[in-house]
């Protein structure tokens, strides 16, 4: 079976902690978990939580722009190689490989970041993508819509996976690496240091 390599996947970190404690934190004096004098207004508290719920859009947005230009490059390397041209990939070749069929490098160094429920991550990620170009200041977004917007997303997806069709090819076919940015910054520079001639320090 011919396999492919692909390019590298950078992902850049995904949330502050702060965002997250902020979310939980709100969640749970919404449940009423929280004691009262934490938390002084019913206001204050879904206030707290649409904030958390827009970290996590931004989260996702940025994300998403890190896959995009991953399935980009996917699309650029496909479009020069003569037998994969005429296969018919497509934008959703690449996300459905991305969400469902990762290799299994991949999806364990995802779990040993601790990010269990990665489909989740990405296909939202891809479906803010799809309708977001930048991202939207919080006072463009409406309440409801942050309440919500992972079942919004969850559409957008689906959506765009449904425009056009996918190849037939074994997933299985296609390889590639995961790194997180600041890991691959420094196993490029590693690879330029070892690339530089040794007559670099002599006498000019």
């Amino acid at each position: 079976m011919q396999t492919w390599k692909l390019p590298p996947l950078i992902l850049h970190p995904f949330a502050k902690i702060t965002d997250q404690a902020q979310l939980v934190e709100a969640e749970l004096s919404q449940r009423g978990i929280l004691p009262t004098e934490e938390i002084s207004t019913q206001e204050s508290i879904n206030q707290q939580l649409l904030a958390g719920r827009y970290s996590e859009v931004r989260m996702l947005f940025y994300v998403g722009r890190d896959l995009a230009r991953w399935i980009d490059q996917c699309l650029d390397l496909a479009s020069r190689n003569e037998r994969l041209k005429n296969i018919g990939l497509t934008y959703q070749t690449f996300a459905s490989i991305l969400v469902e069929h990762p290799p299994g490098r991949v999806e364990d160094k995802l779990k040993k970041w601790g990010i269990s429920d990665y489909r989740s991550i990405f296909s939202r990620a891809l479906g803010l993508n799809a309708l977001f170009a930048d991202l939207p200041p919080r006072d463009l977004l409406t309440d409801e819509f942050l309440r919500n917007y992972y079942r919004y997303a969850d559409q957008l997806f689906v959506s765009r996976q449904f425009l056009w069709g996918t190849s037939e090819l074994n997933p299985a076919q296609f390889e590639f690496d995961l790194f997180a940015s600041g890991e691959y910054s420094k196993m490029l520079e590693r690879q330029w240091n070892e690339e530089s001639p040794e007559s670099d320090t002599g006498d000019s």
